[in-house]
């Protein structure tokens, strides 16, 4: 867990909350319920716990009820193999988007940024509904990541770093990769499920280490100088990810 929060437990009219207290420079009391059923409230350093206490106490229906229903869809966790079924949730760019299955003639994925809309001719044919939302998801990731690393490369350009070929796959224990030689910067599938300020610091870090292949104090600086949040949102990416 971050250095930065703590695991506090509030005894509340209508039941227990335990939450994670996670320290930001925010200037309201912000409540995030992940759907492993996680309570998150990010507050300033220089809120009381206490407040914070208070807050989650006024927030407990609404917490209670919300963790009873990803308790109650446990069954479509992201450990158990997806069955494309209405309910079903998925973990993008820090929310949780929630699976609408609808029978049509014709067969489209899209989202509206609350839900992810699957229509397709036959609802009990898996194998057509999986191939959809897999290639959906993947087109998904790659428009988002390339996005940002448009956004970030004008930054670099100016130092001689060429434009970089993104590669994603699934990795255990990096969050990305710079292959300075080859022009190529690889990302972590699961990055798609953290909050955008969280991946645009793992495409600055990776496009930093063209500069310095390496992490010396000249690289960590200069980070710093293109980022001085960077500490921040590396932690908050820990926290969501963890």
């Amino acid at each position: 867990m971050a250095a930065n929060s703590e695991q506090r437990l509030v005894h509340c009219k209508n039941g227990s909350i335990s939450y994670w207290l996670i320290r930001k420079p925010v200037k309201n009391i912000n409540l995030r319920i992940k759907s492993d059923g996680s309570v998150l409230i990010s507050a300033n350093n220089k809120v009381p716990v206490e407040a914070v206490d208070r807050f989650v106490e006024q927030k407990q229906s609404y917490i209670l009820t919300a963790v009873a229903e990803y308790e109650e869809k446990k069954q479509y966790s992201q450990d158990n193999p997806k069955k494309y079924v209405s309910g079903e949730n998925y973990e993008l760019l820090g929310k949780s988007l929630r699976l609408k299955v609808e029978e049509s003639q014709e067969e489209t994925v899209y989202s509206d940024g609350i839900y992810i809309f699957l229509n397709i001719r036959d609802r009990n044919d898996i194998c057509r509904k999986r191939s959809m939302m897999t290639k959906w998801l993947e087109d998904y990731r790659t428009a988002v990541f390339k996005n940002i690393i448009d956004e970030k490369y004008p930054i670099f350009c100016k130092y001689g770093v060429p434009y970089p070929e993104l590669k994603v796959r699934h990795m255990i224990s990096q969050w990305g990769t710079c292959q300075h030689q080859k022009g190529i910067i690889t990302l972590n599938s699961r990055l798609i499920e953290a909050p955008r300020n969280c991946i645009e610091y793992v495409v600055i870090h990776e496009f930093v280490h063209f500069i310095y292949p390496n992490h010396s104090k000249q690289f960590w600086d200069f980070v710093t100088m293109l980022m001085p949040d960077w500490r921040e949102r590396k932690k908050e990416l820990e926290l969501q990810l963890r």
